[in-house]
This record gives C-alpha cells, sequence and structure tokens, in this order.
C-alpha cells in the first residue's frame, strides 16, 4: 500500500470522505491544511500538470460562485498569485503520491490508488446547494 499526503481543507466533509476512502483502500494517508501549507509558485505549480488554468480553481470557492473571480480569464502567473494569496480558491485535494502529484480526487491515479473508478458521489461538494461558504476552520 502506499502512503499518501493529502492537502486538505480542515473540516470539509467531501475531504474528509475522500481521506477515508484511500484509508479504507489499505493506504497510509497523511492529512496537511491545505490552506496554511507554505506553498511556493513552483511547488504549487507541479500539482497541476497539463491542466488547463481554469481547472486549478476550486469550482466552489466563494469568489468563484459569487463572480468576482473567472478562471477562464485567468493565465498561467495570474492564476498562481491568485492561489498563493487565497488558498482557498485551489482546487481540492492536493495529492502526493510516489513522487507524483495532481490536484482533484477524479484522476486515473486515484483510481489506481482505490482499485475502482471514481464516480461522481467521490467527487461532489457536500454542500453543492448551500450558497454559504464553508466554515473557516481557522
Amino acid at each position: 500500500m502506499a502512503t499518501v499526503t493529502f492537502f486538505q481543507k480542515p473540516g470539509c466533509k467531501t475531504n474528509t470522505r475522500q481521506r477515508q476512502m484511500l484509508e479504507a483502500a489499505g493506504h497510509t494517508v497523511i492529512a496537511r491544511n491545505l490552506l496554511t501549507e507554505p506553498w511556493t509558485a513552483e511547488r504549487l505549480r507541479g500539482f497541476f500538470g497539463d491542466q488547463p488554468v481554469a481547472a486549478w480553481f476550486n469550482p466552489a470557492a466563494p469568489r468563484i460562485k459569487s463572480g468576482d473571480i473567472d478562471p477562464a480569464a485567468a493565465d498561467a502567473a495570474t492564476a498562481l498569485d491568485l492561489l498563493l494569496q487565497e488558498p482557498l480558491l485551489i482546487r481540492r485535494p492536493l495529492i502526493e503520491w510516489d513522487g507524483r502529484r495532481f490536484a482533484g480526487f477524479d484522476h486515473a491515479p486515484v483510481t489506481s490508488l482505490l482499485g475502482r473508478p471514481v464516480v461522481e458521489a467521490d467527487v461532489a461538494c457536500s454542500r453543492p446547494d448551500d450558497a454559504s461558504a464553508c466554515p473557516d476552520p481557522r
């Protein structure tokens, strides 16, 4: 089994469920706080691979939902600046495992960790219809 570093938003029910799925599959999960991690642009960029810039953002973040930030309009440098300034905007979880990094729970590496396909319920926000933000864990 693998040791997986799992960068999450503490208190996020979806991240908790995802972390528990990895643990149930027999992996050791090291949970880290995505919001307080000392990110650099280079380190954070490594999690996004060849994903389009808009996919680097958490679509459930309050500033995205409100339309204050349009991920589709951001270039890579602008996006990294925004994500570093406001980590709540980062698509999560960020996962590091066996020298590989990726953002989100819907990629092929997660399939191999879980031993099964990832389904919508695995990645769907636990509060999709709630216009209010999740409680601030800080």
